[in-house]
């Protein structure tokens, strides 16, 4: 009877594990359809996945070797509803599409949140960002250059490189406190270490949480 019951009781755990292997909820990978500006590092950032951990993923294709239209597997995510089989829809060089943004550069046109912008050029820049401390805004206080409070939107710039009054839609960006995927920007400040391809991004929050930011290298699609 002792062994009867153990095999029944061995039985039982087996088929009680065999259930939660088929109850428990698996991620899976998804794939994400690489802009002209993809990176690891930038999937890192848009994810939230170690950047070890996407290159193992992808073997077969060396960091510098990523272009426009290239399919990459994003481990332990899955997929979003509104990125309709992109392991089989074709996509073309011309639109680039991820879970947020709507890439047409046929027409230089970027949807996002369901609205279309046009734009002149996309630049990558690298991105800091500073709070309304007086330690990093001087002697004027938390205002831009225009003497406007600083307020979410704000970014500093070489007006040489980018006009002051631009408007820009920010992505490729990871931050808690700035807008998931893409934010619109107007350049209305500027600040004496910004130069060349660089910007300063206003972050509503303390100083410390804001220096969480560090340095990242960004999207900027200029919108007409």
């Amino acid at each position: 009877m002792k062994n009867k019951s153990k095999a029944f009781a061995i039985f039982a755990a087996a088929l009680g594990i065999s259930t939660m292997l088929h109850t428990a909820p698996v991620k899976a990978d998804s794939v994400h359809i690489a802009g002209a500006t993809t990176t690891y590092y930038t999937l890192s950032n848009y994810y939230g996945i170690n950047m070890s951990e996407i290159m193992n993923a992808n073997p077969d294709v060396a960091a510098g070797n990523i272009y426009p239209g290239l399919s990459l597997t994003i481990p332990g995510v899955t997929a979003p509803k509104d990125t309709v089989s992109m392991k089989t829809s074709a996509v073309s060089e011309a639109s680039i599409i991820t879970a947020s943004l709507n890439v047409e550069s046929a027409t230089n046109t970027v949807e996002a949140w369901g609205k279309a912008f046009s734009y002149e050029k996309v630049i990558q820049v690298k991105a800091s960002a500073y709070s309304s401390a007086a330690s990093e805004n001087g002697v004027w206080g938390a205002v831009d250059y225009f003497g406007n409070p600083l307020k979410l939107g704000t970014i500093a710039v070489d007006p040489s490189v980018i006009p002051l009054g631009t408007k820009v839609l920010v992505t490729g960006h990871s931050h808690p406190g700035l807008p998931k995927m893409a934010f619109l920007a107007t350049a209305t400040d500027t600040g004496s270490a910004i130069k060349g391809n660089r910007i300063d991004i206003f972050i509503p929050g303390s100083q410390s949480s804001v220096a969480e930011f560090g340095y990242q290298y960004v999207n900027l699609f200029i919108i007409d």
